[in-house]
């Protein structure tokens, strides 16, 4: 008696246990889409923290979507049921410039979305050729508007291509700064940065990751970051900010952030919050962004919503200021 009465015990004891491995197998994976192809730093981030919150999340599919400058992907998780299974991790373009650098793009960055937090940024850098910067005697960003002031239109800059994060950095600083100089858009980043290094161009707004073994190598004079902060991959390298000179107010960089469609419940939308903020503040994640020079930006949905109704503002006026246009 006594001995059914403990095999009871332990069986029931054990259900709880049988119940929630039951229930986490047949629980269904969560889609994160990726809008740009296989690869970048993106991709690459987004595949490290789908690995480091399978344990509180469960399994996390990495779908990367691609086309139309990440409105496609981003679409398809703006069209999706609001259930957090379906997330996306969309990007400076997806949900500040391209809304106004498309003609037409078929969500609204601010209205279809839920957000759920900052991931990372990946600072740019104003990048000269050093053989260019010599001989012009252009040793910092004071020096380069000097320049460009006493000679408008000597000066000319590569980009990505019209549109790009390259493009409009470069066109907010001559706004800023009050200057003139040339674009000259290149067919995506690699390209621009060939035309730099080989002297074709004079400077580029190029993205840290990618210039930073060519400016630790000496073969790019690394003049400033274009982020309000400096880098702490490269605590030695000034702001533009601090440049003065009417640029006090510039701050550009390329940022990451998850997004849900909108209408995505509260308790949904904090537990993947916990989850992925988690994730960020732990080392092995730091250590992993640190390679792609990206700076984790961990932030609760409100105030994640709010940097983006700020940068969507920021990039109305400079895309229209370049008069760059995707039909």
């Amino acid at each position: 008696m006594q001995r059914r009465h403990l095999l009871s015990l332990v069986g029931a004891a054990a259900l709880p246990t049988f119940s929630s491995v039951a229930s986490a197998q047949n629980s269904k994976p969560i889609r994160l889409v990726v809008p740009y192809s296989p690869g970048g730093p993106l991709d690459v981030i987004a595949r490290a923290l789908a690995d480091k919150v399978k344990d509180s999340l469960g399994v996390v599919i990495v779908d990367n979507k691609a086309g139309a400058g990440g409105n496609i992907g981003a679409d398809a998780v703006a069209k999706s049921a609001p259930d957090g299974l379906t997330i996306v991790m969309g990007a400076v373009a997806t949900h500040a410039i391209n809304p106004w650098l498309y003609a037409r793009i078929p969500y609204d960055p601010i209205r279809d979305f839920t957000p759920i937090t900052g991931v990372a940024q990946v600072p740019n850098v104003l990048v000269m050729n050093p053989e260019t910067a010599t001989k012009l005697g252009i040793r910092s960003v004071a020096d380069l508007v000097a320049y460009a002031k006493k000679n408008p239109g000597k000066l000319n800059y590569g980009s990505g291509g019209n549109g790009s994060a390259g493009h409009l950095a470069g066109e907010m600083f001559k706004a800023q700064a009050g200057v003139f100089m040339v674009h000259i858009p290149y067919s995506g980043g690699n390209p621009a940065q060939l035309a730099l290094l080989s002297g074709q161009v004079d400077l580029n707004f190029d993205n840290l990751a990618t210039a930073s073994a060519n400016i630790k190598a000496g073969k790019l004079r690394a003049l400033a970051v274009t982020t309000s902060a400096r880098s702490s991959a490269m605590p030695d390298v000034p702001t533009i900010a601090e440049a003065g000179g009417g640029l006090a107010r510039f701050d550009v960089n390329t940022w990451f952030g998850l997004f849900g469609p909108a209408g995505l419940p509260a308790d949904l939308t904090r537990k993947l919050n916990k989850a992925f903020t988690d994730a960020l503040a732990s080392p092995d994640i730091k250590a992993r962004f640190a390679t792609l020079m990206a700076e984790p930006i961990p932030s609760t949905p409100e105030q994640f919503g709010a940097f983006v109704k700020r940068e969507r503002a920021k990039y109305e006026q400079v895309v229209k200021a370049s008069g760059a246009k995707v039909d």
